[in-house]
């Protein structure tokens, strides 16, 4: 069984090396003695959120600190490719949801799209406690997946904000129901090429609960996007994306790596 997986301040994990002492505080600390109710002898695995992971054993946990003996330290490479998953605002917390699965599953980034038909708006403070909530929910789906990275939660992006970010792109995918080009052959033309680097961005476009516009769509090919469709049936705005990141997934060879441990 896996290391549960709790998260330094950045920068924290950097000088730690194998056979040092390391001291979790905090939040994350309260969590670990509280909730899991971690105990001395214990494994744990302590991440930066950027891909590094530090491994040991509890020497001792209180309800403000964790203390770790650590036996191991590695900096995880990221997997080819670097999946963006551009989701529509969408009511009932279905944007949340996608979110939140498509982080276990192994997004790199997810960026707020306030489409024509979103029912659901930020603006000035909502924005800001929307993006909280993203950002939290990325963060704890994250530690459950025990994931040693932390997806990045992008500025919210306008029809305009979307057409630059397909622009700088290496494939832009509009998950369109009507489209008759199978996501999994689009996937399979990027994996044929030898572009495969870490910045190297695969964007997912997920529309809200009713629908893209026209309008939208149109813009969205002229910006170099391609429409695909994940199969057969029509699937939620909270389902799509996370569907399409577990496709992209298998046919880029991101889950071919072993697990950590």
């Amino acid at each position: 069984m896996t290391n549960p997986v709790f998260f330094a301040e950045p920068g924290q994990l950097d000088d730690v090396l194998p056979g040092s002492v390391f001291r979790l505080a905090g939040a994350e600390a309260r969590h670990a003695v509280t909730v899991r109710r971690l105990a001395a002898g214990e494994r744990a695995d302590i991440a930066d959120g950027a891909g590094r992971r530090v491994s040991g054993s509890v020497r001792s946990a209180a309800n403000t600190e964790l203390v770790l003996d650590v036996e191991s330290v590695v900096d995880e490479p990221a997997p080819p490719y670097r999946l963006v998953l551009v989701q529509a605002l969408a009511k009932g917390d279905r944007d949340e949801l996608a979110v939140e699965a498509a982080t276990e599953l192994g997004v790199d980034q997810v960026v707020p799209w306030q489409a024509e038909r979103s029912i659901v708006r930020w603006r000035a403070e909502k924005q800001a406690k929307g993006l909280a909530k993203w950002e939290s929910t990325v963060r704890s789906a994250a530690k459950q997946a025990r994931r040693a990275r932390i997806p990045e939660v992008g500025t919210p992006v306008d029809l305009k904000g979307l057409c630059a970010l397909i622009g700088r792109s290496a494939l832009a995918l509009i998950l369109h129901e009507e489209a008759e080009q199978p996501l999994a052959a689009a996937a399979a033309d990027l994996a044929a090429g030898s572009r495969q680097d870490a910045d190297a961005a695969v964007v997912m476009i997920v529309g809200p609960e009713g629908g893209m516009s026209s309008r939208e769509v149109d813009a969205m090919l002229q910006a170099g996007a391609r429409a695909v469709r994940l199969g057969p049936h029509v699937l939620r705005s909270s389902t799509a994306g996370p569907a399409a990141v577990a496709l992209l997934s298998v046919q880029l060879g991101r889950w071919d790596r072993p697990p950590a441990t």
